[in-house]
């Protein structure tokens, strides 16, 4: 399927759904959603372009993502989607500038999209080009990633607390650390796409920075482009300092796990401690030998008793009083 924008005074038009072939000679967005092979042709023949496929957009090398061809400028990004979640993604969308017109092709839902179309649909510049409708899409797909790292972090902070919160809080609560485990492995999956996503973006705006210097963009627009690299450069600095984050808090989380395996390590320990002197003293009164003295004595059985009391009393007393429990 796929969307086509039109100029209409302050505002762009979205057009119904129409027959590919009678696509209009003044859209400034046409929008692909897995499109069909009809309207790739249809959209070739009207921008004389080349649509490329899904392959073609799933490489990563830079040459087949950022290229110019026949004078139009084919930009591959790779964006966030189902961020809000357990199974985030990534999507790879292709922007084509072509004259003043803008291509977009995609076969994902990126949030950006939606919020773009609405917000162009109410306002907008008079006569808004194609180049302006990318800027804007691009704006969005920043401040997405920014809210996106905005509720990791707070998410990541709220893991660490559980994971650090006092030891009288935790007291006689069963920790379920198999969840806060998954919970650092999800946000660490998050980061690290979104720290993708941001990567791309970031050479996506370093390619437009230099492909304008031969082509007349206002200054508005050019500055648009700087304060964009600017803010790509600062959220992929914070998206390694979450990713840092998140190691630390793994890190931690697997030491909590090992200091509570190693207090019933030796709580067992002790045990075994304390209760070997009065293993020791009835296996030797368990013997079938035929001479032992005290099995005559009246108060052998007694005496044996108390000797196995005091062998368990005394080692639990040693240990208490050395701080060892």
């Amino acid at each position: 399927m796929f969307s086509v924008f039109v100029p209409a005074g302050a505002a762009l038009k979205k057009l119904p759904a129409m027959d590919p072939a009678a696509l209009p000679d003044n859209a400034v967005w046409i929008d692909l959603l897995n499109p069909t092979a009809e309207e790739d042709r249809a959209v070739e023949r009207l921008a004389g372009i080349a649509i490329p496929t899904r392959e073609d957009m799933q490489e990563i090398e830079i040459s087949s993502r950022l290229y110019i061809e026949n004078g139009a400028r084919y930009m591959t990004a790779t964006l966030m989607c189902n961020s809000d979640t357990n199974m985030p993604k990534t999507t790879a969308v292709t922007f084509i500038l072509a004259g003043h017109r803008l291509v977009t092709v995609r076969y994902d839902e990126p949030k950006p999209f939606a919020l773009i179309e609405h917000k162009l649909a109410r306002s907008c510049m008079p006569g808004i080009p194609g180049e302006m409708v990318m800027m804007e899409l691009l704006d969005a797909v920043i401040d997405r990633c920014a809210d996106i790292l905005e509720r990791a972090g707070a998410e990541v902070d709220q893991v660490s607390h559980d994971i650090f919160e006092p030891e009288s809080a935790r007291h006689g609560q069963a920790k379920r650390y198999s969840q806060i485990l998954i919970a650092i492995g999800r946000k660490g999956d998050l980061v690290s796409k979104i720290r993708e996503s941001l990567v791309s973006i970031g050479r996506v705006v370093a390619f437009l920075s230099a492909v304008v210097e031969g082509v007349k963009w206002s200054k508005d627009m050019r500055e648009q482009l700087k304060t964009m690299q600017r803010d790509v450069v600062s959220l992929t600095d914070h998206a390694s300092y979450l990713s840092n984050k998140i190691t630390f808090t793994l890190d931690a989380m697997l030491g909590v796990v090992n200091l509570e395996q190693n207090n019933i390590i030796k709580l067992f320990s002790v045990m075994a401690v304390v209760l070997m002197p009065p293993t020791l003293i009835a296996s030797i009164y368990g013997m079938n030998f035929k001479a032992m003295p005290e099995l005559e004595w009246p108060h052998g059985y007694p005496l044996a008793l108390f000797m196995m009391l005091m062998a368990a009393v005394l080692p639990y007393f040693i240990f208490k009083w050395k701080k060892w429990l």
